[in-house]
């Protein structure tokens, strides 16, 4: 699981994976479920970890957060403010 989930980190780094298509999977892929939003972010290209916890904090999602255990609006609101300069 540990290797799954660099692997979907460096596709993040990449660009060959979007912050979208790894919500969409969270709730049918386990290894995608199991993953920490914020480890997540911190993969996002542009986004070291300073960034990634102030998109958390707008968001209003714990540090601990699993990209599984998001709601719905909780994604919709980490998308628009990842997409935000």
């Amino acid at each position: 699981m540990r290797r799954e989930r660099a692997e979907l980190k460096d596709h993040l780094k990449s660009g060959r994976m979007s912050l979208k298509d790894l919500l969409s999977q969270a709730d049918s892929n386990e290894t995608v479920g199991k993953m920490k939003v914020l480890s997540a972010l911190e993969a996002l290209p542009g986004t070291g970890k300073v960034k990634a916890r102030r998109l958390m904090e707008q968001v209003g999602i714990s540090d601990s957060r699993r990209l599984k255990g998001l709601g719905a609006k909780q994604r919709e609101s980490l998308l628009e403010a990842a997409e935000r300069p």
